[in-house]
């Protein structure tokens, strides 16, 4: 595990200070683990709300991809765990699955709140339905991101305000997106690359338009492949056509 003096947000130590004291009260401290695919994120985070004796906060470990995430988590026992909605190895619902017993604990159960750029409705609604507690976008300050570790902590949900009306309509809609599992495994990348070969796109097409080699887009395609068992990329096309992916 890396050293946990890393990580990223916008308020100073001062309003976090008060974030604390409003989220948990004088005294009161709260175990995080933070998991992002981005170093520099992580520590501007860990700058940012880990200052302990004003914030409260106390990051314990941290993680930069699903299995790190699963292993650091299991090995801290964090209280609560700053989670990215899009990481190597499966996602942050693939992370959530593996660490379900834990989430389940009675005694002493780790909570999930989701820290993601994205605000897209299939990625908020996998990892809520994965037992996430909460989801916040990366524009989130300081103060407000240390409040909302605490009222995690406590059990309540969380999210940003631009969110919540969202999440209330999908959930009570009978026309919510379901949660496809097999789509869960893919990385954003790797959704990308199957978006545009079932356009028709060619190799060298793909790699010019995201701006990567030829040989990254035929290792996406074989990582594609190989997580949703298809054999060749006629039946990933009609594997992304019969979910509108295209």
């Amino acid at each position: 595990m890396s050293d946990p003096t890393e990580a990223n947000g916008t308020a100073g130590p001062a309003e976090a200070a008060g974030s604390a004291e409003a989220g948990g009260g004088p005294g009161r401290r709260v175990r995080v683990v933070l998991v992002d695919d981005h170093r520099m994120f992580r520590t501007g985070v860990q700058a940012e709300i880990g200052q302990t004796e004003q914030t409260g906060v106390e990051v314990v470990g941290e993680a930069a991809d699903v299995d790190q995430a699963v292993t650091v988590i299991t090995a801290t026992r964090p209280e609560v765990v700053l989670l990215d909605v899009h990481l190597p190895g499966g996602g942050g619902v693939e992370v959530l699955r593996r660490c379900a017993p834990l989430m389940g604990d009675t005694e002493q159960p780790v909570r999930f709140l989701a820290l993601s750029v994205s605000d897209a409705a299939e990625d908020v609604i996998g990892v809520i339905r994965g037992g996430a507690r909460g989801y916040v976008t990366k524009t989130i300050t300081g103060t407000d991101l240390v409040n909302s570790v605490f009222r995690v902590q406590e059990g309540d949900a969380v999210f940003s305000p631009r969110l919540a009306g969202f999440v209330l309509d999908a959930f009570a809609s009978t026309d919510a997106p379901p949660v496809d599992e097999d789509l869960d495994r893919l990385t954003q990348r790797e959704r990308e690359v199957l978006r545009l070969i079932a356009r028709g796109y060619a190799y060298k097409e793909i790699a010019k338009q995201l701006y990567i080699s030829v040989k990254t887009v035929e290792s996406h395609v074989s990582a594609v492949l190989r997580k949703l068992q298809l054999s060749n990329r006629h039946e990933l096309t009609r594997w992304a056509t019969a979910r509108r992916l295209v």
